[in-house]
């Protein structure tokens, strides 16, 4: 059996993919690696025939969304480690090593991450606890910054140790195909975000472990470039997290969760509003609370 298996879904975002599986190709394992790509009109499965004839490339006809072409590539991989790869992600020289080493060497861990870099060098959140309703309220209000439950605080953690989480972020996920076997692939009714959460909540559930592993460090310029979220995709993560809600803790903790946004959402736009007066970025703000205020019950 191949060791690794490489699983990158892309969607118009040529130049970063082929700087990734440039960053991918250096590593020691015996690995294959799969690009789903998800109907780009940007010459993205072009260039992987061109550039990496290595790569077994899945051209899907339309987009299909992160889950259901990353268990595409995972049902076509062979490996006994699956690695789930954003295609705006660089892998710094002998980070796949660490993470592979690290699972052969800790059998109950279902998946690590690793210490994901924005690209001026700086620590980006790379995993998280596991989402509740109250958190998310206290990282809305800003009460996460004191009360240090609602996040992880890993710019105070030991970079020179694994930590065990509740969350790995997907942009980097290290998998343990035995631990995909138990619980199952991602959930395919998540369209856009939330689908690692859901599959970290399942495999917790089942007694595997996950762990930060700082010593692997990946880049990863989607934290830094996605800061002003697009008023759709926005919307789009609340409505994965209230799915996420009602599948593991039923209608009422969804309803909980949707009257706590509320609770977080008015105040912010009740000062997005007059500020977007004189500001152009508050203006786009307001506009994007109101959408989401509005399709919360819907949700």
């Amino acid at each position: 059996m191949i060791n690794l298996s490489v699983v990158v879904v892309n969607w118009n975002t040529r130049d970063l993919l082929a700087r990734c599986l440039d960053s991918v190709y250096p590593v020691t394992q015996d690995l294959e690696v799969l690009v789903v790509d998800n109907c780009s009109a940007d010459g993205s499965a072009e260039m992987v025939r061109r550039r990496f004839p290595r790569v077994q490339l899945i051209a899907n006809r339309e987009n299909l969304g992160f889950a259901r072409a990353s268990n595409q590539g995972i049902r076509q991989s062979r490996g006994q480690y699956i690695l789930l790869l954003n295609s705006d992600t660089e892998v710094y020289p002998g980070a796949l090593d660490v993470l592979v080493r690290f699972m052969d060497e800790h059998p109950r861990a279902g998946g690590c991450g690793p210490m994901l870099l924005n690209p001026d060098g700086s620590l980006q959140p790379s995993c998280h606890p596991m989402l509740t309703p109250e958190r998310e309220l206290w990282r809305l209000l800003f009460l996460d910054r004191l009360f240090r439950r609602a996040t992880y605080a890993q710019e105070r953690w030991n970079p020179d140790i694994p930590h065990p989480v509740d969350v790995i972020k997907g942009a980097c996920f290290l998998l343990r195909r035995s631990a995909l076997d138990q619980v199952g692939l991602l959930d395919e009714t998540y369209f856009m975000y939330t689908e690692e959460m859901d599959l970290c909540y399942r495999l917790l559930e089942a007694g595997w472990q996950l762990w930060w592993v700082p010593q692997a460090a990946v880049l990863h310029r989607g934290e830094a470039s996605s800061r002003q979220m697009a008023e759709a995709m926005y919307v789009q993560l609340y409505r994965s997290k209230v799915q996420f809600h009602r599948k593991f803790g039923g209608g009422w903790r969804a309803a909980r969760f949707k009257g706590l946004l509320q609770v977080a959402y008015w105040p912010r736009l009740a000062v997005a509003i007059p500020g977007g007066l004189v500001s152009p970025a508050l203006a786009a703000q307001a506009h994007t609370y109101r959408r989401l205020l509005a399709e919360l019950p819907r949700m």
